[in-house]
């Protein structure tokens, strides 16, 4: 699904422009592996190498970004992570929404729009 960009963003903010089967696009760039999109800064890598293998450290490499929300993308389907996985976040006070990848990029980039400090942690699917 390709997501028409908003023209008016700020500079510097990343906005996902599209979203398919294997590979979500951070602006012009692709990337086939799990990432972690912050509103600002460099996309990052996530080590998690699948759903089941993901450990509570996953999530807490998230706080060093000082998100308000991280919108958690679990892959073509949703499912939920465990509780004790996101609990350093929810201690923190950071909010945790969990959806399928494609909505986790929708609803990503409507947060951005409204200036909010939100990161992404998306599991791509092959």
């Amino acid at each position: 699904m390709k997501f028409q960009p908003d023209t008016a963003s700020a500079a510097g903010v990343n906005t996902i422009t599209r979203h398919e089967p294997g590979r979500v696009f951070v602006g012009t760039q692709a990337y086939a592996r799990h990432l972690v999109v912050p509103w600002t800064g460099e996309v990052l890598p996530w080590e998690a190498t699948s759903f089941e293998a993901l450990e509570a450290a996953h999530f807490e490499q998230l706080l060093a970004l000082k998100p308000e929300l991280v919108i958690f993308g679990s892959g073509a389907r949703m499912r939920f992570a465990h509780p004790r996985l996101q609990a350093g976040l929810i201690n923190a006070g950071v909010g945790v929404e969990t959806m399928d990848t494609a909505a986790a990029c929708r609803t990503y980039n409507v947060l951005v729009s409204e200036g909010r400090s939100v990161v992404a942690a998306l599991l791509i699917d092959a």
